[in-house]
């Protein structure tokens, strides 16, 4: 019966296509993800090349996650690496225990979604990273959830319609990019400044 063999090569053929499709790189600039080692190491015992952008564990590249604690013990850092160069997941918490960053890398470079909270767990900013840059809408908030600044970035750099508000809802930066010029609210933009959540006027 010639079934079985013919069905032996539809399944073969199916997982060569589906391994190809895997394999294409993700539209965020990330390429696929490896398989990190479930092995941990104190943050601190990471050495880094500068010269060649790797971070070593006992001269050899590391594969697996460094991690840091608190005073009291309760995990703040933990960072994925793969044959050297920072991948996958990486997480920050503050020592309450609440996340305090959540960020996404591809050799060394912040790929993906980026987010950060206030230590009392509500979104502090937003923003997707295209090969180590900025790319589309970053969003920030105040600490009581209202609505601070909303950017439009290209490569990292300002591109279109950039606001910010008061805590009270009021407008007072509202200006646009373009081709390195500014139209709009400029000098909104340097007379204000957010430090600690609150809106303070710059010395000139």
């Amino acid at each position: 019966m010639k079934i079985i063999p013919s069905i032996l090569l539809l399944l073969f053929v199916s997982c060569i296509l589906s391994c190809e499709h895997n394999s294409e790189p993700k539209k965020n600039g990330a390429s696929e993800e490896k398989i990190i080692a479930n092995v941990q190491v104190a943050k601190d015992s990471l050495v880094l090349n500068g010269n060649e952008g790797n971070w070593y564990y006992k001269n050899q590249l590391f594969t697996g996650y460094a991690v840091k604690y608190h005073m009291n013990d309760s995990l703040q850092q933990k960072v994925g690496f793969y044959e050297g160069k920072k991948m996958g997941v990486a997480k920050v918490w503050f020592p309450n225990g609440i996340l305090k960053i959540e960020s996404h890398y591809n050799q060394n470079k912040l790929v993906g979604s980026y987010k950060a909270w206030w230590d009392n767990g509500v979104l502090a900013s937003k923003a997707n990273y295209v090969d180590g840059k900025i790319q589309g809408i970053e969003k920030k908030w105040y600490k009581t959830g209202e609505l601070a600044k909303s950017r439009n970035l290209v490569d990292g750099k300002e591109i279109g319609l950039q606001q910010a508000w008061l805590k009270n809802g009021k407008l007072y930066v509202n200006y646009e990019a373009k081709n390195g010029r500014i139209f709009g609210m400029r000098r909104a933009n340097s007379c204000y400044k957010l430090k600690d959540e609150e809106v303070v006027l710059s010395k000139n």
